[in-house]
C-alpha cells in the first residue's frame, strides 16, 4: 500500500472507535466540529509525503512501495540524516507544535523493531510480533498514539497497592486466544485521531508487579476500548483569533480498558518485568531523536515570535531585549547541534548498541527548561500587548474599525497585522492551547525530577567523581 493521502487518512477514521468529548460521545471524529482542524492538519501532513516524496519517503524493503521515512532503520549516518532531515520538515511544517504528530509513535515502533531480539530473548514470538508489526505499521501507513502511563491516583503506592487493583491496566487472564486486560492508560495524546495504540513500557515495575509488566497494540475500534477526552481548546473561534488552536489541538485522553482481548500476535511484553524496566534503553533512540528534533523547531519559532514582537513595538534597539532574543537563539542553536550529535548516537546505536545518553540529556532535562524560559521571554516582552486583542469581528466593524487602526498599530505594522502577532502570542502562552503546551514540555518525559535522578543513577558518574579522587589521591601522595 505504501503512504497513504490525506483522503485515504480521513476516511480510516470512520470505525467505530469509542471516543467520548465534552459530555457525549462522538460517533464520526472527522465530522465533530471541534476535531474539524486537526483533523484537517493531520490530512495535509499524509498529503505532504506525496508533494515532497523524495524527502519524506523511502522505498519500503518489504514491497518497494514508498513509506514513511519515520519508519527509516538507519544503519549508516547518511541514513540517520535523511531521516533527520524528513523529520525536521515536517516538524516545521506544524510549527514543533504536534508532540505526538505521527512521526513520534513511527519512530517509537523502529526503536522497538531494532531491539526484536531483546524482547524475544525469552519468548522468541514476542520478538517476531514486533517485527511484524512494525512492517505492517510502515507499509500501511497507519497513524498511531501510544499510552505509558498510571492513572494519577495515589503515587505514594504500586498499581497493585491501590484500593482497586485494576485502577492501573493490568492482565486478567490469559486465553488461547490472547491475553484479557483491565484498567486505563493515560495520557492518550492524538487518541480520537489514530489507527493504532501502542500501550509500551515506562515507569519501572517492582517485583510483584508483573500483571501490570504489558507490552502490545490494538487497533483504535478494537470492542471494550474507550477513549475519554479532555476539554477541547478549538472552540470555534477563526485562525485570526485562534491561530494555533484552530489548528493544532492534538487532543489528549484517557484510554480505558474495559475487558479487552488482545490477540497474542499483538502482544510484546507480558509479564516480565527485566525487559518491561530495560527495553528502552536496548533500543537506538529514534523517538528521543524525532522528539529532539520537534523540540528544536519549536524553539526556532518562538525566538521568531519573540523577535516580531519586539520588533513590532520598537523594542530590538535596546540591550536587555537584544539579550533575551538572542538567549533564545542561542538555545535553538543549541539544540541544533545536539541533534547533529544524536543523529550519530541513533546510528551508533542501530550498528552497535550503545546508549542515547546525550538525546536522553537534552529532552529530559535541558528541553523543558528552555521552553519554559522561551515563553517567559515572550510574555515579558509583550506586556499588555497581549492583553488588548480585539477580534477580527472589531476590525470589520466600520464603526470602530478607525479608531483601531490609529490606536493599535504597530511601529511598522497596520494595526490589523500587529493585533494579529499579538493574537498569536496570547494563543501561543496565555490561551488553553498554549498552558497545556507548557505543561506538555514540562512532563514531556514524565516527572522532572524523576528523570532527573536517573542521571543521578547513571553509571557515568563514576567517571566523574573519578577525577575528584585523582587530585585527592594526589595531594595524599
Amino acid at each position: 500500500m505504501g503512504i497513504r493521502t490525506g483522503k485515504e487518512f480521513v476516511e480510516s477514521l470512520r470505525d467505530e472507535r469509542t471516543v467520548y468529548v465534552n459530555g457525549g460521545r462522538v460517533k464520526d471524529v472527522t465530522e465533530y466540529s471541534p476535531f474539524r482542524g486537526i483533523v484537517a492538519t493531520l490530512a495535509s501532513l499524509y498529503d505532504l509525503q506525496h508533494e515532497r516524496r523524495d524527502e519524506l519517503t523511502y522505498p519500503s524493503p518489504r514491497t518497494g512501495e514508498p513509506v514513511a521515512a519515520s519508519f527509516a532503520l538507519s544503519e549508516t549516518l547518511e541514513a540517520g540524516e535523511f531521516r533527520a532531515r524528513a523529520e525536521e520538515v515536517r516538524a516545521d511544517y506544524t510549527l514543533g507544535l504536534m508532540g505526538r504528530m505521527p512521526d513520534f509513535c513511527n519512530a517509537m515502533i523502529s526503536d522497538f523493531m531494532a531491539a526484536r531480539t531483546y524482547l524475544g530473548r525469552r519468548e522468541p514470538r514476542y520478538g517476531e510480533n514486533i517485527a511484524r508489526y512494525y512492517e505492517e505499521c510502515r507499509d500501511r501507513d497507519w497513524c498511531l498514539t501510544h499510552t505509558l502511563v498510571d492513572p494519577q491516583i495515589d503515587r505514594s503506592k504500586g498499581p497493585g497497592e491501590q484500593s482497586d487493583p485494576f485502577a492501573a491496566l493490568r492482565l486478567v487472564r490469559e486465553t488461547d486466544a490472547g491475553l484479557v486486560v483491565r484498567g486505563a492508560k493515560m495520557l492518550s495524546t492524538l487518541a480520537p485521531f489514530a489507527n493504532e495504540l501502542f500501550v509500551g513500557p515506562f515507569y519501572p515495575r517492582q517485583p510483584g508487579e508483573e500483571p501490570y509488566a504489558l507490552g502490545f497494540a490494538l487497533p483504535m475500534s478494537t470492542p471494550g476500548l474507550k477513549f475519554i477526552c479532555r476539554e477541547t481548546f478549538d472552540t470555534g473561534r477563526n485562525t485570526f483569533d485562534r491561530p494555533l488552536s484552530s489548528r493544532y489541538d492534538e487532543e489528549d485522553a484517557l484510554a480505558v480498558f474495559d475487558d479487552v482481548m488482545v490477540p497474542w500476535e499483538r502482544v510484546f511484553i507480558n509479564g516480565d518485568i527485566e525487559i518491561f524496566n530495560s527495553v528502552l534503553t536496548r533500543t537506538p533512540g529514534y523517538a528521543p531523536l524525532q522528539a529532539t528534533i520537534r523540540g528544536m523547531v519549536k524553539l526556532r519559532f518562538l525566538a521568531g515570535l519573540a523577535m516580531r514582537i519586539a520588533e513590532a513595538i520598537g523594542r530590538t534597539d535596546l540591550l536587555h531585549v537584544q539579550a533575551q532574543i538572542g538567549e533564545l537563539v542561542a538555545n535553538a542553536e543549541l539544540v541544533g547541534g545536539l541533534v547533529r550529535a544524536g543523529i550519530q548516537e541513533v546510528t551508533w546505536g542501530t550498528t552497535r548498541g550503545l546508549p542515547h545518553r546525550s538525546l536522553a540529556a537534552t529532552l529530559w532535562v535541558l528541553m523543558p527548561q528552555v521552553q519554559l524560559r522561551a515563553a517567559e521571554v515572550i510574555r515579558q516582552l509583550s506586556g499588555s500587548g497581549l492583553i488588548m486583542t480585539p477580534t477580527e469581528s472589531d476590525f470589520a466593524n466600520p464603526e470602530i474599525a478607525a479608531y483601531l487602526e490609529k490606536y493599535l498599530r504597530g511601529k511598522d505594522l497596520s494595526a490589523r497585522d500587529r493585533v494579529q502577532l499579538f493574537k498569536l502570542a496570547w494563543d501561543m502562552i496565555g490561551e488553553p492551547f498554549g498552558s497545556r503546551q507548557l505543561q506538555y514540555e514540562w512532563f514531556y518525559s514524565g516527572d522532572p525530577y524523576f528523570t532527573r535522578t536517573r542521571f543521578f543513577r547513571s553509571p557515568i558518574t563514576r567517571e566523574f567523581k573519578s577525577m575528584v579522587d585523582r587530585v585527592l589521591q594526589r595531594d595524599r601522595n
